[in-house]
């Protein structure tokens, strides 16, 4: 994968359906502006994290985040809870 490609990636946590966050959505180049710009419209908060969009887009849709990037995505989480 070329690493200049903007990529994005959707997740939701929702204890009730799993564990842990799981991704909703992923794309590359004009998707991912798609799925940036459907976010902002709707208020959802974007994160750039440059050092964890490959690892995450490598999931596939609906699938868990795995174990070892709990502490990113928590790290994240907690952002967005103080903005």
């Amino acid at each position: 994968m070329d690493s200049v490609s903007k990529l994005a990636v959707a997740l939701k946590y929702d204890p009730t359906l799993k564990d842990a966050p799981f991704v909703v959505a992923k794309g590359k180049e004009w998707i991912a502006e798609r799925i940036i710009n459907i976010a902002e419209k709707f208020g959802v908060p974007v994160v750039s994290s440059p050092e964890i969009i490959h690892d995450l887009y490598e999931l596939g849709v609906m699938e868990e985040i795995p174990q070892q990037l709990y502490t990113a995505v928590a790290e994240i989480l907690i952002f967005l809870s103080e903005i």
